[in-house]
């Protein structure tokens, strides 16, 4: 059994991360949002009738990956570590060592891969990682064969500086136009001090969106319709805005919707649900608002999208986002938002319908230290925690 992160490493990444928040309710929208794309009779019920299987025991699990095209499994360790479990199951072999590289402060570590769409011909994966110096950076990497990575092949494409140990993001994803959408943090410390959330002129407390191919001299190229690609004075490669730390985001396979887990400050964790071409120089209110409330009085954010739902400090600390549930055998989840929090561990789901979550409730099971989701080629569900298990959500 692989060794796991300490009681303690869990608690001081908890502390300052910076979290909590009030009741759930209704947050008042500031703009027209679409009509519900989903009615409870059409979704699953959410009740019950799921269970874990447990896949093994890792170094502080923070994601699970797939190739396209492939059955193998990538499990991203946080001390700098991935290790691949082909055909999905069995004992773990190691794919990519490269914690002599990665810091592991408060929040920080190796913090998600990425799998090319074409993968199975160009053999390219990204990962984003906090380094020695404790500053952000996206790497490509290409994998032999054999499926393991090939630490000399690297190639940076992004290095972000930052100022602090927490609010790092960290999650890479191609989106379903096979863009790398990478979310980042706004940088860290308490109370957005830089003001960053609602800054173009930072690649911090964003989702960027970039299309990581080089093109001359630059390392990744611009996508054209990115929102501010001739923006004055912002960051092309910003696609969205005002988040404080989007640990874990995703696309509905079926909709296309992008949804967001962003981890509070004292009082709201929230979840932002929007059709993805709406997200487009979306501007999600941070630090000029923490979920629903006013936050830092001195920034305004008129045009802000509302979270969907909130939740407080009764019910935990830190959001851990998930996915909408397209896994044809999860069918009472299915159409389902499924989420946690790190604290508390409660699997919970509701029904992303227009600017609101309908029928938020409890799944049943548990995860200690819900670390994050996974997502395989066929909707398949994963959770991780970072006290060693990595699960695969099936049908009771």
């Amino acid at each position: 059994m692989r060794a796991r992160v300490s009681g303690l490493l869990a608690a001081a990444l908890i502390a300052a991360a910076g979290c909590g928040g009030d009741d759930d309710g209704e947050p008042a929208t500031t703009a027209p949002a679409p009509p519900p794309t989903a009615t409870e009779a059409e979704v699953g019920s959410g009740k019950g009738g799921v269970g874990l299987r447990k896949l093994g025991d890792f170094d502080a699990p923070l994601y699970v990956a797939q190739p396209p095209g492939s059955d193998d499994l990538y499990v991203v360790e946080r001390p700098g570590k991935v290790q691949l479990l082909e055909g999905g199951g069995g004992e773990p072999t190691e794919a990519l060592d490269i914690s002599d590289e990665v810091s592991t402060d408060v929040e920080q570590g190796l913090l998600s891969i990425a799998f090319a769409p074409d993968f199975s011909s160009s053999r390219l994966l990204y990962a984003y990682y906090t380094d020695n110096e404790g500053d952000q950076r996206v790497v490509e990497f290409e994998a032999a064969d054999d499926g393991t990575i090939e630490a000399g092949s690297r190639r940076e494409l992004l290095r972000m500086d930052d100022f602090a140990a927490n609010h790092n993001g960290g999650l890479l994803l191609f989106g379903p136009d096979e863009r790398l959408y990478i979310g980042t943090g706004d940088g860290g410390l308490a109370g957005d001090p830089e003001r960053n959330g609602q800054s173009l002129g930072t690649l911090l407390g964003k989702i960027l969106r970039i299309d990581p191919r080089p093109q001359g001299d630059r390392p990744y190229r611009i996508p054209d319709d990115n929102p501010f690609a001739s923006h004055q004075g912002a960051r092309a490669e910003i696609f969205a805005y005002g988040l404080r730390n989007p640990w874990r985001f995703s696309f509905d396979r079926e909709t296309q919707d992008l949804l967001i887990g962003d981890v509070g400050q004292n009082s709201q964790e929230e979840i932002d649900a929007i059709p993805l071409p709406r997200a487009a120089g979306a501007n999600f209110g941070w630090s000029a608002f923490e979920g629903t409330e006013r936050f830092n009085s001195d920034q305004n954010a008129p045009e802000h999208v509302p979270p969907v739902l909130t939740y407080g400090r009764e019910r935990g600390c830190s959001v851990t986002g998930g996915y909408v549930v397209r896994d044809p055998a999860l069918t009472t989840l299915r159409g389902r938002y499924l989420y946690g929090d790190f604290c508390e561990g409660e699997l919970r789901s509701f029904v992303p319908a227009g600017d609101r979550a309908r029928g938020d409730r409890p799944l049943g099971p548990s995860v200690p230290m819900l670390s994050s989701f996974g997502e395989d080629k066929d909707g398949g569900i994963y959770a991780t925690s970072l006290d060693g298990p990595v699960f695969q959500l099936v049908p009771e």
